[in-house]
């Protein structure tokens, strides 16, 4: 899966783009690989733990949408009113943990493929399919091992 760039190329790529490698940047995009998926809430808290820089919420939430802007992370949305970010930038499905209030991925590329076959020659009436988007909003059985 295309996933969002290690420290150093995301150095680069600020560059190229004549953005500074801020350590708030630097910071919001440590938080992010470390994370995978995650609200600007989420990322702030991880950001002030480590206790490499001082950042504050709105910082958090403009550095976010700015490079999820660039396409180094994927929008997610979501049904509780929060903006969650995602790592790896290619479409694919969700698993919503209610009760854990986490994103996991699902790989499954047969159903996703199958789904965007039917979609594409099935359009919702009225509508042109710009992208699917799909999460299970699911909690963990008492069966299942922890992952």
């Amino acid at each position: 899966m295309n996933s969002a760039p290690d420290l150093e190329s995301f150095r680069t790529i600020l560059k190229n783009k004549g953005l500074k490698a801020t350590p708030q940047r630097l910071a919001v995009h440590g938080a992010m690989l470390e994370l995978g998926h995650a609200s600007a809430d989420m990322v702030c808290e991880h950001v002030l733990k480590g206790g490499l820089t001082t950042i504050t919420a709105a910082s958090v939430y403009n550095i976010l949408a700015q490079l999820a802007s660039m396409g180094l992370y994927r929008r997610i949305p979501s049904t509780d009113n929060k903006v969650w970010y995602d790592v790896t930038t290619k479409a694919h499905l969700h698993i919503f943990d209610r009760k854990r209030d986490e994103f996991k991925d699902l790989v499954d590329e047969q159903l996703y493929s199958m789904v965007h076959s039917y979609f594409k020659e099935n359009p919702p009436k009225g509508y042109k399919v710009e992208e699917i988007d799909i999460h299970l909003v699911c909690h963990r059985s008492r069966n299942s091992k922890k992952s």
